[in-house]
């Protein structure tokens, strides 16, 4: 199967990781590939696809979203004409030409299948004010446009049917991560950081993660110099909480880290992975904590609960974070036969419900039924 996959390579995010790894697994299942994606100078990048790539001209991008050239558009289409793929599938970036990509898809006769990622709040709660609102509300009457939409969960699922996506256009195939790549196994992070017990923060530091609830918390738990924290990422609040979130209270800030076996190695020497966001889609970080075998603590927005759910992690409640955690630190901190029992769990839930190969599988079979679908209604016509 011929694919176009339309993506976002940089800067890292969720949705960089989510195409990597997806557009990784589908070449080495033989099918072939074509990535487009918004240009800029770039150094090597760790394990990205070898596929042919297309740029697309860009005027900015952010973690966000990304505002495309005037010319982009035609710079797709002929694009699109030239690979003449089976199928389009767009890792939607929160860009311009996600609107117009049925349209250009329509005129090629081209399927067209989009994967939207924008984290909310979930059960029933009102979406986070700003990007994350404004997305939902711009979205939904376009995402019909599509063939098919993929949402990581029932609960984004029933959201965007209530604002009127039509529910035969709305695939549910959560993330998925590859469960050999990232697995228990030995690491020398606690040496390295001359620590006991070793909690874990990976992802951006803005608002919508809500990182200083978890810095609060740790300030307050008063944690012994033998356990550290470790922030792993960056982001717009970083050089704030940094100040007033140092060493001295053996608070470490790693920066983000490029290299994904170090990123491994921190999940597996880590005895505790925490996300304390505000609003989340299905998080990728999450799901490689929980296959490195690593005790889980997440909010319950997004589709994050859903997957710590039954045992597998522990859920908060978004509203009272430093309050729970300011319990949970010192409890994790001085049961370490807690941490093992649910990192054995977290990994096991991964196992059974969130491995690569499994999204692959339900990715492909969707392309299949589209495909065939498009094919009957083209006979109807002829």
């Amino acid at each position: 199967m011929r694919i176009a996959w339309i993506g976002k390579k940089s800067p890292f995010c969720g949705n960089v990781t989510y195409s990597r790894e997806i557009t990784n697994a589908l070449l080495d299942g033989g099918h072939q590939v074509s990535f487009l994606h918004f240009a800029q100078e770039e150094s090597d990048l760790d394990n990205w696809p070898n596929c042919q790539e297309v740029t697309l001209p860009f005027i900015y991008k952010s973690q966000v979203y990304t505002i495309p050239t005037l010319n982009a558009t035609k710079v797709l289409t002929q694009s699109l004409r030239r690979i003449k793929p089976d199928i389009v599938h767009a890792s939607l970036t929160l860009s311009p030409l996600d609107f117009v990509l049925p349209e250009i898809c329509e005129k090629l006769n081209l399927p067209l299948i989009a994967t939207f990622h924008t984290p909310f709040a979930g059960k029933g709660a009102k979406l986070v004010s700003g990007t994350q609102l404004l997305a939902y509300q711009l979205y939904a009457p376009f995402l019909g446009n599509y063939d098919r939409t993929i949402v990581f969960s029932q609960i984004q699922r029933d959201l965007l049917a209530r604002l009127g996506v039509p529910d035969e256009n709305i695939a549910v195939i959560p993330n998925g991560v590859d469960v050999v790549k990232y697995s228990p196994g030995a690491s020398d992070i606690k040496a390295e950081f001359r620590a006991n017990r070793l909690f874990v923060y990976q992802g951006r530091i803005a608002p919508e993660k809500n990182v200083e609830a978890l810095l609060r918390a740790w300030k307050q738990a008063d944690m012994g110099p033998q356990s550290k924290l470790l922030v792993v990422g960056d982001g717009p609040l970083k050089p704030s909480l940094e100040t007033f979130y140092g060493e001295e209270y053996n608070i470490i800030w790693l920066g983000f880290v490029a290299d994904e076996q170090r990123r491994i190695e921190i999940l597996r020497g880590g005895d505790v992975f925490i996300l304390p966001s505000l609003v989340e889609g299905l998080s990728l970080s999450l799901l490689e904590a929980m296959s490195c075998g690593i005790a889980c603590i997440a909010t319950d927005v997004g589709a994050d609960g859903e997957v710590l759910d039954k045992g597998a992690g522990v859920i908060l409640n978004p509203k009272t974070v430093r309050s729970q955690l300011r319990t949970l630190l010192p409890l994790f901190q001085d049961h370490p036969e807690l941490t093992i029992l649910l990192g054995q769990k977290a990994r096991q839930r991964v196992l059974d419900s969130y491995t690569l190969n499994k999204n692959i599988s339900r990715l492909v079979d969707l392309y299949t039924e589209v495909l065939k679908q498009r094919s009957f209604q083209f006979s109807r016509r002829a």
